[in-house]
């Protein structure tokens, strides 16, 4: 994998070196192809960029989107925002978390699912809502929950 890294790091850097303003789409699209930005790379992005090794971790720190670990293989995110919160969501996040084995920000015990909050799906008029690998899902029961999980976990194969 080392090789995918330097090479796609590199050639996000020659794409964008150039470009006013490249360091976010130069980081959007490192992320779009490993799935995170890779903490050891950020001098290496800062000196093609000219910015400090400080500038770019600021940026890759501030920005909740960019991961600096590969993700796990399942993501699942549970609106945390108000409508959902009123139609339950405290409720499905202790579900979820209980049925994961990990808290918000944390992974299952064999490291492949991942429970993030989020802040908004838009589909507040059908909450609680979650997500899962990206894939809104409205109006979830802890039991619709254990049977998306189920096939989510069955379509990735783990």
């Amino acid at each position: 994998m080392q090789n995918t890294i330097e090479d796609a790091v590199g050639a996000s850097i020659e794409r964008h070196r150039t470009r006013p303003g490249g360091l976010l789409p130069l980081l959007h699209e490192i992320q779009e192809h490993l799935g995170f930005v890779p903490p050891d790379r950020l001098g290496e992005i800062a000196q093609a960029l000219n910015l400090s090794r400080a500038e770019v971790h600021g940026v890759v720190t501030f920005y909740h989107h960019f991961r600096t670990t590969p993700p796990p293989a399942l993501r699942v995110q549970v609106c945390q925002a108000e409508s959902c919160q009123s139609m339950g969501a405290e409720a499905l996040t202790r579900h979820v978390a209980a049925k994961l084995g990990c808290e918000m920000h944390g992974r299952s015990a064999d490291g492949r699912i991942g429970l993030e909050p989020v802040y908004c799906l838009g589909l507040c008029a059908q909450s609680p809502a979650l997500s899962i690998n990206d894939e809104p899902h409205a109006r979830v029961t802890p039991q619709r929950f254990d049977r998306l999980l189920a096939a989510a976990t069955r379509a990735t194969g783990r």
